[in-house]
């Protein structure tokens, strides 16, 4: 039976972890990122990988770094067949790459080769884009640019945002990987080189990526708050200066013209309507400076925001 060495961290992983092992692969090692400090007493906390592998009895390993002696000779002691990398988050050296006989086999949240990079599923979202999927690749030195083997795809909605799309590309990516290894052990898999030429680049979300921008048309403001909820969230700044946060919105308007961008239009049925260049989106749900979240109406009802505000 195949020796496959997982390499994973978040929840995103866990949805391949999980499904490989249901399936009866022969997981013998789980590689995640060592346990982060967080919360006020910066408690130590496992990666959700790590928890799951306990709970299966798989042996876990949270190295450092991969690099040098000491992990080289630790896949020379495992000698995993094929290594399976998902949401790991770093980068693999070239004798980890070369180590195992079936490479290593990674699963990408895109349709590559759009969407390299880090954050091909937020992107997805705030550009607006109506199907995203799944690519498995054999993995090379690049940042996402090896031979792809596999895919598979999925509907985004106008009402997803980045937590729906994240779990259902996670079940898509699940599925996928145990097609991947299939093929693999059936001796059918075939590589096929990426186009270049037609690569994207997901990049990392910065802060400047959360600032609300209304003199965008109101589905690229929603797009955008959608693709950051519920992490790291979208925001904009109330009149008094004050961050506010969104969570929830919709499209109100998709065609009217403004010249008062950021503009509070309407507070009517617990709904903070807001101009944009053309169009009006509609805040349903908030997280205040300081507050907890809450929905719009809340917002209204505590004399927050005012109607011909300008949020900025």
């Amino acid at each position: 039976m195949m020796r496959i060495l997982f390499m994973g961290t978040p929840d995103f992983a866990l949805f391949s972890l999980r499904a490989m092992v249901e399936a009866g692969e022969n997981i013998i090692g789980v590689i995640t990122q060592p346990d982060k400090p967080k919360g006020r007493g910066y408690a130590l906390l496992p990666p959700p990988v790590k928890v799951y592998a306990e709970q299966q009895g798989i042996p876990v390993y949270q190295p450092n770094t991969l690099r040098g002696d000491e992990f080289q000779a630790f896949l020379e002691e495992q000698a995993p067949d094929l290594i399976v990398v998902v949401a790991y988050g770093k980068i693999l050296p070239q004798n980890v790459l070369d180590f195992p006989r079936f490479g290593c086999i990674n699963i990408h949240g895109s349709l590559l080769p759009e969407y390299r990079g880090a954050a091909p599923m937020q992107r997805a979202v705030m550009d607006g884009k109506t199907k995203s999927g799944i690519t498995t690749i054999l993995m090379d030195a690049g940042i996402d640019t090896g031979d792809m083997l596999l895919t598979g795809e999925i509907d985004i909605s106008e009402a997803d945002n980045f937590e729906t799309v994240h779990d259902k590309l996670g079940a898509c990516g699940a599925e996928v990987m145990l097609r991947t290894l299939d093929a693999l052990k059936a001796g059918t898999l075939t590589r096929v080189k990426q186009d270049h030429s037609r690569a994207t680049y997901a990049a990392k979300i910065e802060k400047a990526d959360c600032l609300i921008d209304f003199s965008r048309s109101a589905a690229e403001v929603h797009n955008q708050i959608r693709g950051l909820s519920p992490i790291p969230l979208a925001f904009t700044h109330t009149a008094d200066g004050k961050m506010l946060k969104v969570i929830a919105s919709e499209v109100a308007d998709r065609t009217a013209p403004h010249t008062a961008v950021g503009e509070v239009l309407s507070l009517q049925n617990g709904k903070i309507t807001v101009a944009c260049a053309i169009g009006a989106v509609n805040l349903l749900t908030v997280l205040p400076e300081g507050k907890k979240r809450m929905p719009a109406a809340d917002f209204i009802n505590g004399r927050k925001v005012q109607l011909g505000d300008v949020l900025n």
